[in-house]
């Protein structure tokens, strides 16, 4: 069985206005992942997902699958996790965190 884990992933590439917030979203709910995704000023998209390592790598795999998408990078760093999150959301623009 996997263990829990928490990754901080960036997407560079084409990755804004091709819908890969909701993509994310969906995946994520497949997956059974947790954590948030958000568009980043520079271009890039951002996010943390929680949930098993398989599940994780999954996901990468299946967003960079996307044909709508073009990923050129993805930069993955383990971090904390978060016990009580229950559920994955999408951020809007005005969410940034800095």
């Amino acid at each position: 069985m996997d263990n829990t884990a928490r990754w901080h992933i960036l997407f560079t590439g084409r990755v804004q206005h091709v819908g890969f917030r909701y993509t994310a979203l969906y995946f994520s709910k497949g997956l059974y992942l947790t954590g948030w995704v958000r568009n980043n000023l520079d271009g890039s998209v951002e996010m943390e997902a929680q949930g098993s390592v398989s599940c994780l790598r999954n996901f990468v795999i299946k967003m960079k699958s996307q044909s709508h998408i073009h990923i050129t990078d993805v930069k993955i760093t383990e971090i904390e996790i978060v016990p009580a999150e229950r559920k994955f959301r999408v951020l809007e623009d005005e969410e940034y965190i800095y």
